[in-house]
This record gives structure tokens, sequence and C-alpha cells, in this order.
């Protein structure tokens, strides 16, 4: 994807204050938390996104030896409000890491972290969760465990 154009940067930033608003008016969120923590993702870290419905991954990050593929996860939260669980990781499909895009308020990026794909698969698949065996997720602590904090609003 090439660099975000005026046009596009006004249109997303018209759609989180679009959910947001509809949040406080009816109370629940408008479905748009995944497809902004994609663009979100690609701006802040230069990725390029993939065409939409990719199966398994939804963003490429260009690296000396080629191309990794990037699953990009996104959680919003009202301030005081925990985090909840990162939503189904497909393990059956090819990715080499996810990301995990926290927000909060007006959809304003919070942090980045990203787990290798071993690392989501060896979390997932260990014993004692139905949720994490079952369901394939796991809470937002726990995939900070196992993560690195790849961007964070702190360090601007």
């Amino acid at each position: 994807m090439p660099k975000s154009t005026r046009s596009e940067i006004a249109i997303l930033e018209e759609v989180k204050s679009l959910a947001v608003e509809y949040y406080q008016l009816t109370g629940k969120p408008l479905g748009v938390t995944g497809e902004i923590a994609e663009m979100e993702a690609a701006r802040l870290l230069g990725l390029e996104l993939a065409e939409a419905r990719t199966a398994g991954f939804d963003a490429y990050r260009t690296r000396k030896d080629g191309k990794e593929k990037i699953q990009i996860k996104g959680r919003w939260k009202k301030d005081g409000t925990s985090w909840g669980r990162v939503s189904k990781i497909n393990t059956d499909q090819e990715f080499d890491a996810v990301q995990l895009v926290l927000m909060h308020g007006n959809y304003d990026v919070f942090e980045i972290w990203e787990a290798s794909r071993s690392d989501i698969v060896e979390r997932l698949d260990a014993p004692g969760s139905r949720a994490r065996n079952e369901r394939r997720s796991m809470g937002v602590s726990q995939f900070k465990t196992i993560a690195d904090l790849v961007w964070s609003s702190h360090a601007l």
C-alpha cells in the first residue's frame, strides 16, 4: 500500500469519531476496530496492507530476506475498562507474527505489541484453557507476556 494520502487520513479520523459517537449513543461498538487497527499499524510501522480478505494475514513487512506476513488484531476500550480478549487467531493459516494494536479514547493508538507465530501457537496449544485451545483466543494481558512492545505513544 502506498503512503496514506491526506484524504485517507481524514476518512480514518472521521471513522474513529463516528465509532466513538455510535458507542456513546448505543453502548455498542460499530465494528470497525479491526480496520482501524490495520490502517494505524500500517501507518505507524510502515507496513504494506494485504488485499482485503487475504486468508491468515493483513499486512506485509519487508525485510532484507523477504516479506513477513503479519496478522493484525485491534482492541479499543473506554477509559477505566479492561482490555478484554484478543480476537480469534487462526493458526491454520499462514502468518509470521501477530500484532496487537491497543487503542483508547478516540481510537488513539496507545501501544502496538508483536508476538511471533511460534510463541502464539505455543501459548494457544498450552493445556488448561478452553478459550485458548478451542476458541484460539487469549486475554490481552496473556498476549503481552509473549510479545514485544514495538510502538508506544509514551515514546512520542
